[in-house]
């Protein structure tokens, strides 16, 4: 196996065999030498991860020649992202299951803030990194998980309508032309249908309101016979377990039969919100769901079956009872998160919880991809470019979680990879003087 170790062999030796297992997807055998350079420069320390540090670490005594072809490979050479990080992801996929089966499908987005307006994607528009509307180009990403590790094996830029607009920014950036708008939501579903045709192990689907508020989202899931555990808002409609829509009225006089569900002022659905503050305070049971840093995580939450109410009076038929998880911390006078999944009926509490407190992953990843191993730090505008490079970084990452065995990359030694001495003269750009 990939992953196995072996006493004698070095960390070099490992990394051999790994750039070799994906050598066949970089199309070409002359890019396999500037991919195992690229990933080396990540892999190794240094703070700052773009194209001109990395070529001065991996290739010191040629820093000219070493940037060029670097460069090259990651903003003009045509192999194939998407390729490569399945690729990535079957080479990690026995790593997690040595330890239990891939449980999530943990889709994201991530914003890295940018000054200027020339990258592609840039705008004014929310950052998770900061919390708020800021210039900055944000990405759609898929990854798959388990308790002990995660990976992204999908990872995309999100185009605002303006930039779909903007021929000029289009071809000064290289957006392909086959590239129209697409919301995170549909970005997001096809990097979940590219999964399934590559055989990738389905884990439930989560995700945070912006994708679980959207129903059109959920229905998708459901077609491609995936279960989900995903976070609404508490204004997000649920009929009571009791309750349901009414049936179509009947036919009268001549015209059509009526087809559509029904509501009264007496049977109508009520929000997520107002459910919860109508349950017994018996409803809500104490779950611990992992170690934290600190202490063990733990909170109160609840869950019923209860059937999602939106737009149900264009339906003809009521939709089928999901669970819907609620968290209410002790201290809090309010419900803090909602939660709708379709885990099967006899799903346990505690395994509901495990499930949706999985996303913590991907905000591990993304810090520590951004940190670590310079997934913000690109510096060109195209985009090629920036998703060559954010592979590359995956990659590098995958790297890390089979070399030590599913653990956190960060938690792991200093891999003990080849590093040149750096010129006495050189400083990287953009490094104070």
């Amino acid at each position: 196996m990939l992953n196995k170790r072996s006493a004698m062999e070095s960390d070099a030796q490992r990394f051999d065999r790994y750039v070799d297992a994906i050598s066949d997807e970089l199309g070409h055998a002359d890019r396999v030498a500037p991919f195992r350079a690229y990933c080396t420069g990540l892999l190794l320390p240094g703070e700052r991860k773009s194209v001109e540090p990395l070529a001065a670490r991996v290739g010191p005594t040629s820093v000219r020649k070493t940037h060029q072809s670097l460069h090259h490979f990651v903003s003009t050479s045509s192999w194939d992202d998407q390729a490569v990080l399945l690729r990535v992801g079957q080479l990690a996929i026995p790593v997690l299951e040595a330890r239990e089966p891939v449980r999530s499908w943990i889709v994201d987005d991530t914003g890295i803030p940018k000054k200027g307006k020339h990258s592609v994607g840039v705008a004014h528009q929310y950052c998770g990194q900061l919390g708020k509307q800021a210039n900055c180009q944000v990405a759609v990403s898929l990854s798959i998980a388990n308790t002990f590790a995660s990976l992204p094996i999908a990872y995309r830029l999100y185009l605002p309508q303006p930039w779909i607009d903007d021929t000029e920014k289009r071809a000064a950036t290289g957006v392909p032309d086959n590239i129209g708008f697409a919301t995170k939501q549909q970005i997001s579903l096809g990097q979940i249908r590219g999964a399934l045709a590559a055989g990738i192990p389905a884990g439930v689907i989560t995700a945070d309101a912006a994708y679980g508020n959207d129903t059109n989202f959920r229905d998708q899931l459901s077609n491609l016979n995936l279960a989900y555990a995903v976070n609404i808002q508490g204004t997000t409609t649920v009929w009571r377990p009791e309750e349901a829509p009414l049936a179509p009225p009947p036919r009268r006089g001549r015209g059509k039969v009526p087809i559509r569900l029904q509501r009264t002022a007496e049977q109508r659905p009520i929000s997520a919100e107002v459910f919860a503050h109508e349950l017994p305070p018996s409803a809500f049971v104490d779950i611990t769901w992992r170690e934290g840093t600190k202490a063990p995580l733990r909170s109160r939450f609840a869950a019923l079956r209860v059937r999602p109410a939106h737009r149900d009076t264009l339906r003809s038929a009521p939709r089928d009872h999901e669970w819907l998880l609620i968290e209410w911390p002790q201290e809090e006078k309010t419900p803090t998160k909602y939660w709708l999944s379709t885990m099967d009926e006899s799903t346990l509490l505690r395994t509901l919880v495990e499930t949706v407190k999985l996303r913590w992953r991907i905000e591990r990843d993304y810090q520590e991809l951004k940190q670590e191993l310079g997934l913000a730090q690109y510096e060109g505008r195209g985009w090629r470019g920036f998703h060559h490079h954010a592979t590359l970084c995956i990659a590098a990452y995958g790297f890390l979680l089979i070399d030590q065995g599913g653990f956190s990359p960060s938690g792991g030694r200093r891999l003990q990879l080849a590093q040149p001495a750096l010129p006495d003269n050189f400083r990287p750009r953009g490094s104070a003087k």
